[in-house]
């Protein structure tokens, strides 16, 4: 048995929602340069060199990449060997999520009510997804999410007969849909099998894989590049204003499901697809 204390929680909780917000992860500045060199259009590629600079400008001058900093989503694996010592792990979660937008003046953008939409001040309540694993380490992924790209996402309950052209077709009426919405070149998030919230929180967790990582075997990975090759054929393009770079990548995970549905999620996320990960 191994113990963790909260304050450990909550203090790395609070540094990876600033990092996060203010530090693009390198395979994103990365996938932004690659597409700025790829891309054709004159226009495409003076806006993916802007995105690229807006990037260099937050890191300096330690703001935020983009204004809408996102509600907090957590991926928490706990391993099954680990005590939670000095108080809750929620309660040290949002906990953190509390100070790291204090301490980053982070924009607040959480209500407590979706219909009554007074602000909560602090950014919290998080969404916290639990995962419990084997060993005695606590890994923490930070993915702030904003409402922009999110607002793009859509669930769908194919039937078993679709097959995989239903997916296919599924995740390009998605991206059609959501056009500049998304703020392009976007990463496409897909959850495919479970249950309707299982496909969701799939294509959540989807988004937070490195663009460099590899698909789970090698039938997911032809298809995240079919569908990626299918989505930059388009024409939407950075900022939707036309070009071949309208998604930097299609990451795709999947679950066992009932022999009577094929849930499938559509989680988009812009060109500042944030997260940071620790393990504790």
């Amino acid at each position: 048995m191994r113990t963790i204390h909260v304050n450990d929680i909550t203090d790395a909780v609070a540094e990876m929602c600033i990092e996060a917000n203010i530090v693009l992860a390198q395979d994103m500045q990365d996938a932004l340069k690659k597409a700025q060199e790829t891309e054709v259009s004159p226009l495409g590629k003076e806006i993916l060199g802007q995105l690229q600079k807006n990037m260099q400008i937050a890191k300096e001058d330690h703001i935020a990449i983009c204004q809408d900093t996102g509600m907090t989503v957590v991926f928490a694996s706990v391993g099954q060997e680990v005590h939670i010592e000095g108080g809750a792990l929620t309660d040290a979660i949002n906990e953190g999520v509390r100070r790291g937008y204090r301490d980053g003046y982070l924009r607040k953008s959480v209500v407590r009510d979706p219909l009554d939409r007074v602000n909560t001040g602090d950014n919290t309540p998080a969404i916290i997804h639990y995962d419990i694993v084997p060993g005695d380490k606590l890994t923490l992924t930070i993915a702030p999410k904003g409402a922009g790209s999110e607002n793009m996402s859509k669930s769908i309950m194919l039937k078993p007969a679709d097959g995989v052209e239903g997916v296919k077709a599924a995740v390009l009426q998605a991206v059609k849909e959501a056009g500049p919405n998304a703020c392009p070149p976007m990463v496409v998030g897909v959850g495919i099998g479970g249950n309707f919230e299982k496909s969701a929180e799939l294509a959540k967790h989807a988004l937070t894989r490195p663009l460099t990582a590899k698909a789970q075997n090698e039938a997911m990975d032809a298809l995240e590049a079919e569908i990626l090759e299918t989505i930059n054929k388009t024409g939407i393009g950075p900022a939707g204003l036309g070009g071949r770079v309208t998604a930097l990548a299609v990451n795709i995970e999947t679950y066992p499901t009932h022999i009577a549905q094929l849930p499938v999620a559509v989680n988009i996320c812009c060109h500042v697809n944030r997260h940071s990960t620790r393990t504790l």
